[in-house]
């Protein structure tokens, strides 16, 4: 019993989630430029409105112009957010709504194969969405270009973890209503205790422990120093905890899935 739920509810081999990721990019291809603006959009108003804004107030936080310490938090936060709303809406549309994912499982293909293609193409997603805030900002002189390619494998494990942890999310969900709690409960408060907008080290020790387990705080930790030209620590240990997030929310979740489409 246990073998047969096994070889439902995971990859069936390594390969297959390839067929899955393809069908997402043809059909987003349609709409390839809309998509990568409004996906800009979001940490472009942040960059902007509080990078030239409030860092003329600020000037400088942690040797740097403000808006250079603000433009690799909104690297990390668009992967965030990019992963996050393609798993949240778009998925979910695929799966509960067009009940693609119901066609696609009477292929060769199992749940595991499905899960996992669409962790690959948010993963895309969210590589495009921080890669291109990366550029602007080393356009604007606040990168170095050449980090760029130190940032990709970052921006991608980002968006795999982000992704992963929505999965579970919309394993669960019945209706786009509860989007907006994890929006508001969990994406905004951690958005302000991991760094991306001011310090870790300038919180209450309470909310400092906390930003430690958080996984948008171990991206940003890799991420600025890379953008920053500065040596990082702890490497290691944040990429060990993003690869936790990204691997068990993809248990769960594919668990999760299994009962939900073949009850």
């Amino acid at each position: 019993m246990m073998r047969e739920v096994l070889a439902i509810a995971l990859p069936a081999n390594a390969w297959n989630w390839r067929t899955v990721w393809r069908r997402n990019y043809l059909a987003w291809r349609k709409s390839a430029l809309v998509s990568l603006l409004g996906n800009l959009a979001d940490p472009m108003m942040y960059l902007f409105g509080l990078g030239f804004g409030v860092g003329i107030m600020i000037g400088h936080v942690d040797g740097v112009p403000y808006v250079a310490f603000l433009a690799a938090g909104m690297v990390a936060t668009s992967a965030m957010t990019s992963a996050t709303f393609e798993t949240i809406y778009a998925t979910f549309a695929r799966m509960h709504i067009q009940r693609m994912w119901e066609a696609v499982l009477c292929t060769q293909l199992t749940i595991g194969d499905v899960v996992l293609g669409e962790l690959a193409w948010a993963a895309t997603k969210a590589l495009l969405a921080g890669t291109a805030v990366m550029v602007v900002a080393a356009t604007l002189g606040y990168a170095r270009f050449s980090s760029i390619f130190h940032v990709m494998p970052v921006i991608i494990l980002t968006g795999l973890a982000f992704a992963s942890l929505a999965m579970v999310l919309i394993a669960i969900a019945p209706s786009y209503d509860y989007f907006i709690f994890y929006q508001t409960l969990v994406l905004t408060p951690m958005l302000f205790l991991s760094g991306v907008i001011f310090p870790v080290g300038q919180l209450p020790g309470a909310f400092r422990q906390v930003a430690r387990f958080l996984p948008l705080a171990h991206s940003v930790e890799l991420i600025r120093p890379a953008m920053l030209a500065r040596p990082a620590t702890g490497i290691g240990m944040h990429v060990a905890a993003l690869c936790v997030y990204a691997v068990l929310p993809f248990f769960l979740s594919a668990a999760l899935f299994r009962r939900r489409l073949m009850s």
